[in-house]
């Protein structure tokens, strides 16, 4: 990715010397299937006599004027830069090129379906692609109105962030679309989609009494899958929610959700052209956790239309902050709003444990992290930027109140509607509205890294009365900061065979002791929570007595975010090699078939699978996975016919039964010849358990193709690549390496999945032959690959199902010898290192257990 970076003294530089009024961006995109025309023109003030850079990733530039004067393409053009020397103080710049359509993602992406041979495109900018569509100054300071004239086919329809208006005719049966000017908005939030998609439309009225047009668009071979009653209904939901809670209605003028093909992420918050991945058009059954994520994306992306399109980060480092504030209110409002009411147990199961691990990497670092460029943004989009951060606004929201945080933010909205902004502009409007002063705060919380540990020491009398009980807090050495939170905790016991709380305490916690003296004189109850409703961001620990109530009694639990929250600190434990893999096996094994929630019980089983294949000490992994395989078995049987439960049980029984001896009970449901009642083994079910035969070698190329006859699909191509990666001989496996480094041509979705099966494999030792291969070409594809397929090839083939010390050695035989190479790289690198010892540490423990 060489020249294509951009650092902050940079933009900084760039946004010192201009402001810019607006662009005008012509697109045809009837010329061809490797490359559209781009004309823009954009007028923008600068210091007399100044030179600076417009950004544009081209393949070829037949024109520069600046001024009324034609520059020199050759001097001025780079093919990623365009060079500006002589402004004046009012200026206006043509840029006429030639840009490229990619298959990877980024920039305008283009799809072929194979079902119809249909051709969409859609737009994704997020951080700096905004670049490879039209010539612009590329950071979010620099805002701008934007004007879009699309010339397509006419029988495509063409979406953008204003409403679409009547197209006029164009040459050879196209049409051309003039779009009305945006607002004020910075260029990674503008949007082009475009395609055959199909379309359902609706309507709402906003707080202030505006009409807004909603629209809801698919692929035309997808769209008798979409339920677009329910988006709608989720949307107004949102709608309401937020107009309430921020005090300003909706800022733009029409709302479009659009699912487009072969997207990198969950969803993207273009300005009123916000886009979705496929995955969340289900065309066979899904699990209830991936329903309630879509809701919570959907109302994601729409907080964003207020924190972040209405009001913008200045620069990358206040990232965090806008995808933290939309995690947390998508989740308040999914809570509040929709009958999704246990959001905030989906919080803790996912995003807190997302946290948690990132945290606990070597490559951690404060929620407010240094950006000092592009390649620093890439990469942290990660677990520290969203949940963390979405964690902490959640601890703030305790510490300030719900009323003043509301109140702040809404404040903040108005002062800065259309603007930039920094972290400091919102803590000024929360220290304002609730009158407690953050510096301190905003200091430990936002610009330190790592996570705290925090106990209960409780001693009592022989008849169980509380004499003495404190809240202890530690620090991991690396990151010793030790800090404030406002948490509850809970008393349970049981009533009538259940565990419920009998009692609750919300303090202030600080320092590395805090005694608790209100809970003094009290009956020690059965279980003693520590975090109680999940309001601070911390490891726990259970203390010895409530650890033995709750393996023994998990199950009991009935309020499921308390249950999310001893599920999560045992697997903690488990990670950190405090207990042992068996253990934890074993108190899922004996108390998962009770969990109700959908998203714990899918984080719950996937921490099973992960426990028995990688952290188990390797002498008894066999009988652990077999363990685990024939419980999930026996649950899937038992399970209320067509249940959630069911469905989950029988999907991780497939993950894992390659490895055990139940690859005849996968092979007759795959055929039929074995049936649950209320199981219909679906298209996309179907194609797990074939990925699962051929990862257990009782399915092949003949077989993959007989499938993929009946289902030649986009997600029937994906499935079939990664049941191909999974085949387990050696010729499978460098077959599937090959067609991701020796050629590249693969989409991003083909890459992902390929590396998927790839890394499946009950046998590890077919992964040896590429430690040598993928310390070999990592130079290679981060200097010629795009950022979206370095990192899914960088991340993706990391063999790390090999979890041995020779892994180790090569890993860091390579950062000691690359010291030189971009941090990004090495930062991939350093997260798989970590993740194979901390297997190593894990394995050891359990090698010991009892």
């Amino acid at each position: 990715m060489p020249g294509e970076n951009l650092t902050r003294i940079e933009a900084e530089e760039r946004a010192a010397l201009l402001a810019v009024q607006d662009y005008d961006v012509a697109l045809d995109l009837t010329t061809g299937p490797e490359t559209f025309r781009s004309t823009t023109t954009v007028r923008f003030s600068a210091k007399d006599g100044a030179s600076t850079f417009i950004d544009a990733i081209t393949a070829t530039v037949h024109s520069v004027t600046l001024n009324g004067a034609s520059l020199d393409v050759a001097d001025v053009a780079d093919g990623v830069r365009i060079r500006l020397d002589g402004l004046r103080a009012e200026n206006e710049l043509t840029v006429d090129a030639d840009m490229r359509y990619t298959n990877t993602g980024e920039g305008l992406h283009r799809f072929v379906d194979p079902v119809d041979d249909e051709v969409y495109l859609y737009s994704q900018f997020e951080v700096p692609d905004s670049r490879r569509m039209y010539a612009v100054f590329e950071q979010p300071d620099l805002k701008a109105t934007f004007r879009f004239t699309v010339t397509a086919p006419a029988v495509w329809e063409v979406i953008s962030n204003s409403p679409t208006p009547e197209p006029t005719d164009a040459a050879d049966g196209a049409k051309t679309w003039a779009f009305e000017p945006t607002h004020r908005i910075s260029s990674y939030i503008t949007a082009l989609i475009a395609g055959p998609y199909a379309v359902v439309r609706s309507e709402l009225t906003s707080s202030d009494g505006r009409v807004i047009p909603l629209g809801i668009f698919s692929r035309k071979s997808l769209s008798e899958y979409l339920d677009a009653d329910y988006i709608f209904e989720k949307t107004r939901q949102g709608f309401a929610y937020y107009e309430e809670k921020f005090g300003v209605a909706y800022p733009f003028t029409k709302y479009d959700q659009l699912f487009v093909p072969e997207f990198n992420a969950g969803a993207m918050e273009n300005a009123g052209a916000v886009t979705f991945t496929e995955v969340y058009v289900f065309r066979s059954k899904v699990t209830d956790a991936i329903k309630e994520r879509r809701v919570v994306t959907i109302l994601h992306e729409l907080a964003h239309m207020w924190f972040g399109d209405l009001v913008t980060m200045k620069w990358w480092n206040d990232l965090w902050l806008n995808e933290s504030f939309a995690e947390w209110a998508s989740t308040i409002a999914t809570a509040e709003a929709t009958e999704w009411t246990e959001a905030w147990t989906t919080f803790n199961a996912m995003e807190k444990s997302w946290a948690y691990r990132q945290d606990q990497l070597p490559s951690t670092h404060p929620i407010v992290a240094t950006i000092n460029d592009l390649e620093d943004v890439l990469v942290n989009f990660d677990g520290i930027t969203y949940a963390k951060g979405g964690s902490v606004l959640k601890q703030l929201v305790a510490w300030v109140g719900i009323d003043a945080f509301f109140a702040g933010v809404s404040a903040y909205f108005t002062k800065h509607a259309w603007g930039n902004t920094t972290l400091s502009d919102l803590l000024a409007e929360l220290e304002t509205a609730s009158g407690r002063d953050l510096s301190d705060w905003g200091r430990l919380w936002l610009e330190t890294a790592g996570v705290n540990t925090l106990r209960a020491e409780i001693e009592t009398t022989d008849d169980g009365a509380i004499t003495s009980f404190a809240v202890l807090q530690s620090a991991a050495p690396d990151y010793p900061t030790i800090r404030p939170h406002r948490l509850a905790i809970g008393f349970y016991d049981l009533v009538d065979d259940k565990l419920v709380r009998t009692h609750r305490v919300e303090l202030d916690v600080d320092g590395e002791r805090t005694e608790v003296g209100e809970l003094v004189g009290r009956a020690r109850p059965a279980l003693v929570l520590l975090n109680d409703d999940d309001l601070a961001y911390a490891k726990i620990r259970l203390d010895d007595a409530s650890l033995a109530v709750a393996i023994e009694r998990l199950d009991a639990i009935e309020d499921p975010l308390a249950r999310a929250l001893v599920w999560s600190s045992a697997w903690d434990a488990t990670r950190d090699a405090e207990s042992s893999a068996s253990d934890f096996v074993r108190l899922v094994l004996n108390n998962v078939a009770s969990e109700t929630e959908s998203t714990t019980l899918r984080i719950v089983l996937a921490n099973a699978v992960l426990a028995a294949s990688a952290y188990s000490a390797p002498e008894h992994r066999p009988e652990t996975i077999t363990a685990v395989a024939d419980t999930f078995w026996a649950l899937a049987q038992q399970a209320e016919a067509g249940s959630d439960a069911q469905f989950q049980f029988v999907k991780y029984f497939a993950s894992i039964a390659e490895s055990s001896s139940h690859v005849e009970e996968l092979l007759g449901l795959f055929e039929g010849d074995i049936r649950l009642d209320g199981l219909e083994i679906d298209t996309d079910l179907g194609w797990e358990l074939l990925i699962a035969l051929a990862a257990a070698g009782k399915a092949g190329d003949a077989e993959i193709d007989q499938r993929l006859a009946t289902d030649d699909t986009a997600t029937g191509r994906q499935a079939a690549a990664q049941a191909r990666a999974a085949i387990p001989t050696a010729e499978a496996k460098q077959r599937a390496w090959d067609s991701l480094v020796a050629v590249d041509t693969a989409p991003n979705t083909i890459v992902r999945v390929t590396a998927l099966g790839f890394l499946r494999a009950s046998d590890p030792s077919l992964l040896k032959p590429f430690v040598k291969q993928y310390f070999d070409m990592l130079d290679m594809v981060w200097d010629r690959r795009s950022y979206a397929i370095a990192e899914k090839l960088v991340d993706g083939l990391y063999p790390s199902p090999l979890a041995d010390q020779e892994l180790v050695d090569a890993s860091q035989d390579w950062l000691d010898s690359h010291a030189d190479r971009p941090a990004a790289l090495r930062r991939l690198v350093i997260e798989n290192l970590a993740g194979v010892q901390r297997a190593l540490r894990a394995q050891a423990r359990d090698a010991v257990a009892e």
